[in-house]
């Protein structure tokens, strides 16, 4: 088989740069080890969330954005400071600028459409220059992920059918072939054919080797979210010890092992030990793939506890600052904090991330959107309620603390300090002043349309029972994002240690740190992750048609 281009990863990365290859008429092999029921990746599985700047959306919500906002959101999150770092801000620059720019005009004309609501993630809570976000920018595609995957698999099966395009699943990478010192293709494992459903494992039986030859190679393979060994060998000292106990944000196959093969070639990795966990995470009660987390999207009323019922400092609030509030996790020398809220709470505040957590917004039913103004939590989160096992609802305080400790089977909650804390936190709603900046926030987020329509519940007195019943959730880290990976160029050409592109291989999506070797740089804005594997690999497809063609 004879192409020009090898793609590895039926990923959101990897879709969008074999669709703008074959869109340049060049001939595109894309292999992947997972069977056809996972094309798309992780992306199908996302909220659908994109990072996009001074939107109509944003307008039609009285949100006032600019590109200079962004940037200085940007700068104060990345917290640049490494040599490493200087393709990385490169990126950043530019994807800011696309954020800004054509990025909203392209996805529409694949026919992608927005939430009219957007949402105000990663908030900061620190100073004008420091981290999170100053307005809201988190789109909600109309459909969530699988409508974003949906758009380019049209693309890319167009191609399959004129024949400038084919797909090979159950192919997996184990070398990259060189030829004085240029990637010149792949060799590798055909595995046994697999009735594994999407996200599910998948058998690793050999019933085969292939090896194929082409004039460029982009590494679209994702990060190391579902290697806990690889999260913990590169987990950064500043955060404190590595967990002893994570959930998992993604599959297993999401196992970093091509960014060693592409090392392997000559590739420099950057940013090893830069990296995105969650923090208000649940077991799945109805998994996928092993030790399935679900990540709670929190609005900002909820308070905030560690294992020993002491609540946290400002910012760390539900929403604000998802690395700070690990940091202040693994301080406490455990693996898990809680939240306690309010049945009012619950129902205005709490989302699940995932695109089958949200059928209504999956599904683009008006009608199951319009009902979540109906009393009571929405279905996934009751769903979760009744079946899950990090949840403790009572009537009453003294129950609630006794089911928590419970719960972890470690006496730690005294329900005398946990009193204190919540009627302390509860004299403070009493007028419209307060001290505590928890309060503050809360109030200021319901000056927003959005957040008073769907996120933030009234403030109210958690211990009045007619605010009841009490409920606390248990909440457990879940691995998500590679920061950091192999660092490329502008034209997604992988580096080598000395600075210069290795002839034939290119890298886009997470194996990229989403660009340069870490665009992010320390932390996230949020919306920017599926953003960077489209900007990467739309970058990555075009740049290797220009280069084929000079």
């Amino acid at each position: 088989m004879k192409s020009d281009v090898i793609v590895i990863g039926a990923g959101l990365a990897g879709l969008a740069a074999a669709a703008e290859v074959a869109d340049g008429g060049r001939k595109v092999l894309l292999v992947d080890q997972e069977p056809e029921a996972s094309f798309g990746g992780q992306a199908w599985w996302s909220f659908g969330g994109l990072f996009l700047v001074d939107s109509p959306e944003q307008r039609r919500m009285g949100i006032k954005d600019s590109r200079e906002l962004a940037w200085q959101d940007w700068l104060g999150s990345a917290g640049f400071d490494r040599e490493e770092d200087s393709w990385g801000s490169r990126w950043a620059e530019a994807y800011v600028d696309f954020a800004a720019g054509e990025k909203r005009a392209w996805l529409r004309s694949m026919g992608i459409r927005f939430f009219p609501v957007v949402g105000w993630a990663e908030r900061g809570g620190y100073l004008a220059d420091g981290h999170g976000n100053s307005v809201p920018r988190f789109h909600i595609v109309w459909g969530t992920g699988p409508a974003l995957v949906s758009a380019f698999e049209q693309r890319v099966k167009r191609h399959m059918q004129n024949g400038l395009l084919t797909y090979l699943p159950r192919h997996r990478v184990d070398r990259l072939l060189t030829e004085n010192g240029a990637v010149t293709g792949i060799s590798g494992t055909v595995l046994a054919p697999s009735n594994a459903k999407r996200g599910e494992a998948s058998t690793r039986d050999a019933v085969g080797a292939f090896e194929y030859r082409g004039q460029a190679v982009l590494v679209a393979s994702g990060g190391i979210g579902g290697n806990p060994e690889l999260i913990r060998r590169n987990w950064p000292s500043r955060l404190g010890e590595p967990p002893k106990h994570m959930l998992s944000g993604v599959p297993a196959h999401v196992d970093g092992r091509m960014l060693g093969i592409a090392e392997e070639a000559g590739g420099r990795i950057v940013n090893r030990d830069r990296m995105w966990h969650y923090t208000e995470g649940l077991k799945n009660w109805d998994p996928v793939w092993s030790n399935h987390g679900i990540r709670i999207l929190p609005g900002p009323s909820s308070v905030w506890l560690d294992a020993k019922g002491r609540r946290f400092p400002a910012p760390v609030f539900p929403g604000f600052d998802t690395l700070g509030t690990l940091e202040a996790i693994r301080k406490t020398g455990y693996d898990y904090s809680w939240f306690i809220l309010t049945q009012k709470i619950i129902k205005k505040e709490f989302a699940l991330s995932g695109s089958e957590q949200n059928p209504d917004l999956t599904g683009k039913s008006i009608r199951k959107v319009l009902s979540r103004v109906l009393p009571g939590a929405p279905e996934p989160v009751q769903a979760f309620m009744d079946h899950g096992e990090d949840f403790v609802i009572s009537d009453n305080l003294p129950d609630l603390v006794e089911g928590m400790n419970r719960l972890t089977g470690d006496p730690l909650l005294r329900l005398e300090d946990i009193e204190r804390q919540l009627k302390a936190r509860d004299r403070e709603i009493a007028n419209k002043f307060s001290k505590d900046l928890q309060i503050t926030a809360l109030r200021g987020a319901r000056r927003y349309l959005g957040d008073k329509l769907i996120r933030a519940a009234p403030p109210h007195v958690i211990l009045d029972p007619k605010n009841g019943p009490l409920i606390a959730v248990r909440l457990q880290l879940v691995s998500r994002k590679t920061l950091g990976g192999l660092q490329t160029d502008l034209s997604c050409r992988v580096l080598n240690e000395e600075g210069a592109p290795v002839p034939g291989l290119y890298a886009a999506g997470e194996a990229s740190g989403f660009g340069g070797g870490g665009l992010h740089g320390y932390r996230a804005l949020e919306g920017t992750f599926l953003g960077g594997c489209l900007y990467t690999g739309r970058t990555a497809g075009r740049a290797i048609v220009e280069e084929l063609r000079q």
